[in-house]
């Protein structure tokens, strides 16, 4: 079977945008799924993280979508509102000569009014997290007797966070006449029971369902006690330098602690756990994209559907309960074929968690090894300053703004060179953008004083 795009019964439409996209050669799960989609079979498909998997049902649905009918005929399913956003983000880049096509994004933490009164104009796809989903069909302002696909994006996830009775109730409202669609880093039981649940002739498939033994490079450190961690993590960054790094922690309060620890060492890194607003929560997975922060520390909860692209190194200060979660957690780094790098902590209370782990990746993997922290090279003088900071703009869509007029202003206001701009973000309100240390300020001073579309907004950094 070929792996080219040009092969599948897709749409011109599809097809060419995906030329101009340059996505020409599938991904294997992507090869290996999407003739089942295309043909209309339920698929339950069990694929790393970043293995394309959000493409291989999004060509699907956007294939079958009746652009005349503006109700709902895709529900897609995701465990957390950042997964969501990011779904939505691809679908649209996949959708982008389609026209009149409108994706909704539905889920906790934005106004319920604003995403009723999107509603009301209808929406071919939505996306969203099943506890908003579902207070909304209670509400009886969301409706699936149009729906024929129905995804459900890192089932895994949403299972581990105690979704299941919610799901099966959405399904319970969407035609048994459909196409479900069921996508997932591992298997666990639950995911059987799941799929048996709501799926029928499915069609199952699995591609690079472990790791590659030389992707990613998996060091274990073992210390006395809890205690002795803060330490080992100073020296593990001295040693290997990230520009950028994820740590993992088993609670919120460790999360906090270890994100002071490492700003005290002038390493700029912020936590990110279920206690933050929607707001704060945006704000550091932003700066963390764009590359003006270092780190993040985060527990297992908040990082669930995070895509960071070319992320080095990630840090497990505490082992994960389970080794489907590890795997999830290790994922983050090694994406899109890369390679990269997990370094982890265990005490002796954690031994039989180490174990487990050891007894998964086999014995004889040579990438994975216990470690002495001894052995590391210990340089005081470490100080990661993050590449770029980022600077907020207090307009955003709803003043019209684009990307072409904030880099427009910057370069003829600020007078620095277009090289000195990174990522761009604009939400309805407001607008963040990555500029280089040494001219952020710059920046910041010349657009307050001058103008971004002959208008004036307020500008300060984030």
């Amino acid at each position: 079977m070929s792996n080219q795009f040009s092969t599948l019964n897709l749409k011109k439409e599809l097809l060419e945008n995906l030329t101009e996209l340059k996505f020409n050669s599938m991904t294997p799960v992507q090869e290996k799924s999407l003739p089942y989609i295309l043909e209309g079979r339920d698929v339950m498909a069990q694929a790393k993280t970043g293995s394309g998997k959000t493409a291989a049902f999004g060509l699907g649905v956007l294939n079958s979508l009746n652009i005349i009918n503006t109700r709902v005929q895709t529900l897609i399913l995701c465990p957390t509102r950042e997964l969501a956003d990011q779904v939505a983000t691809e679908l649209r880049t996949l959708a982008r000569m389609i026209k009149n096509i409108k994706i909704l994004t539905l889920t906790g933490g934005k106004s319920e009014y604003q995403q009723e009164k999107s509603l009301a104009h209808g929406a071919h796809i939505i996306v969203g997290t099943p506890g908003r989903v579902l207070k909304l069909v209670r509400k009886k302002v969301l409706f699936f007797d149009t729906t024929t696909s129905f995804v459900l994006d890192e089932a895994d996830r949403m299972l581990d966070m105690g979704f299941f009775d919610d799901i099966v109730n959405i399904s319970n409202k969407i035609s048994k006449e459909r196409q479900t669609l069921l996508f997932s880093a591992t298997f666990p039981e639950m995911i059987k029971d799941l799929g048996s649940e709501l799926q029928k002739n499915v069609k199952l498939i699995e591609v690079d369902t472990n790791h590659s033994k030389n992707i990613i490079e998996q060091f274990f450190y073992q210390v006395s006690t809890h205690k002795e961690k803060p330490e080992a993590l100073m020296k593990v960054l001295n040693h290997f330098r990230p520009e950028r790094f994820l740590i993992f922690c088993k609670t919120k309060a460790i999360s906090d602690q270890v994100a002071k620890i490492l700003m005290k060492k002038n390493i700029y890194a912020k936590a990110i756990h279920g206690d933050l607003m929607q707001n704060e929560r945006t704000s550091v997975l932003t700066m963390f994209g764009n590359r003006s922060l270092s780190g993040l520390v985060a527990t297992d909860v908040a990082a669930r559907g995070l895509d960071i692209q070319d992320l080095e190194l990630v840090i497990n200060y505490d082992l994960p309960y389970s080794s489907e979660v590890y795997v999830h957690r290790i994922g983050r780094t090694a994406r899109a074929g890369k390679t990269g790098l997990a370094l982890n902590f265990f005490t002796e209370q954690e031994t039989e968690k180490f174990e487990e782990l050891n007894d998964l990746y086999n014995k004889d993997n040579e990438c994975f090894r216990i470690k002495e922290l001894a052995e590391l090279k210990d340089d005081s003088d470490y100080d990661l300053s993050p590449a770029m900071k980022t600077i907020c703009i207090y307009g955003g869509k709803k003043n019209k703004l684009r990307p072409s007029d904030l880099v427009g202003a910057i370069v003829g206001e600020a007078e620095i060179d277009f090289s000195e701009i990174g990522d761009i973000s604009i939400s309805n309100m407001m607008s963040f953008v990555a500029i280089k240390q040494d001219s952020a300020h710059q920046v910041v001073n010349k657009l307050n004083a001058g103008k971004i579309k002959n208008k004036k907004f307020r500008v300060a950094f984030l």
